[in-house]
């Protein structure tokens, strides 16, 4: 078993800790966060000494096909990800820059993350990791499900959630006008084996297929940093364990035509057909995963 992150590089974070710049309680007013490029080389030494060589991207000219409509085209991108563990987003990054490609390393700067509150609110240390990366942060519907308090103070919460939510759209809205390239982690937490709800595609995806033009769907098959199932909410206790990692993207998708082709193919009576479009992606993923991790499986 490996090393925890706090085991391997808590006394690095002690050292690097006074470069935090990021705010830890996130309002409407702070919730669009550029990188902090001190931190990032944390990041970076957690990244490169934890992924192996051999890791790669397939279809790479699918990421360069979105590049090119952003860049050239004045269109907005989005990609919709997997999500395994917190090394997911960094990992994408540094695999970009590593591929030796200009048009590569470039978009990698204009990769805007999609993140919950969690990251900034749970501690110095967590939120140093985060700020390595420039992000939008929003008010998980899941974290406001899971919210505890008096009546008043919920509604409170729930208000709070609106004006940070409000004020993310906005952010992404400038984001696409700077031709920055959205990522987001369409299940809204990480996947925890045995827990098929950490899977499951958040309904509210459905409103970045109404508001992109283009995205690309990311596989992504090996984990270099696995939860700790002792304690899963620390997530400096997540154990790093070095594994080849592979990324795999799936050809340009039209949002818009993407989405109307899968309402026009649902039934009159579907319950929900928001929630029904963001199922339809996430099988696309889980099919896309599968089928690598049969190629995985015949190369060991």
């Amino acid at each position: 078993m490996g090393q925890s992150i706090r085991e391997k590089y808590g006394a690095l974070f002690e050292k690097v800790a006074s470069v935090s710049k990021a705010a830890a309680k996130i309002t409407e007013f702070n919730n669009y966060q550029e990188a902090n490029p001190e931190a990032k080389k944390f990041a970076d030494l957690l990244v490169t000494e934890t992924i192996p060589d051999s890791s790669e991207i397939k279809n790479l000219e699918s990421l360069k096909d979105l590049y090119d409509r952003v860049t050239t085209k004045g269109q907005s991108g989005l990609i919709m990800a997997e999500h395994y563990s917190n090394l997911d987003f960094p990992e994408i990054l540094y695999m970009l820059e590593k591929t030796g490609e200009p048009w590569a390393k470039d978009m990698a700067s204009r990769i805007v993350a999609i993140a919950g509150m969690k990251l900034n609110e749970s501690g110095a240390f967590v939120r140093l990791y985060a700020e390595s990366f420039t992000r939008v942060v929003v008010y998980p519907s899941r974290s406001q499900a899971s919210f505890q308090g008096t009546p008043e103070e919920k509604e409170a919460e729930v208000q709070r959630a609106k004006k940070i939510n409000f004020a993310a759209m906005r952010a992404m809205d400038q984001c696409k006008k700077r031709g920055q390239i959205i990522l987001v982690f369409p299940a809204g937490t990480r996947y925890r084996p045995g827990k098929e709800e950490t899977k499951r595609g958040l309904r509210e995806m459905d409103s970045y297929l109404r508001l992109f033009d283009n995205m690309v769907l990311l596989s992504l098959n090996g984990n270099c940093l696995k939860i700790n199932p002792d304690t899963p909410d620390d997530m400096l206790s997540d154990i790093l364990e070095p594994e080849k990692i592979t990324i795999t993207a799936s050809p340009v998708i039209e949002c818009k035509a993407y989405r109307k082709k899968v309402i026009e193919s649902l039934p009159a009576d579907c319950p929900d057909p928001k929630q029904a479009t963001v199922d339809e992606m996430m099988k696309i993923l889980d099919e896309m995963h599968e089928k690598e991790d049969k190629i995985r499986a015949q190369e060991k």
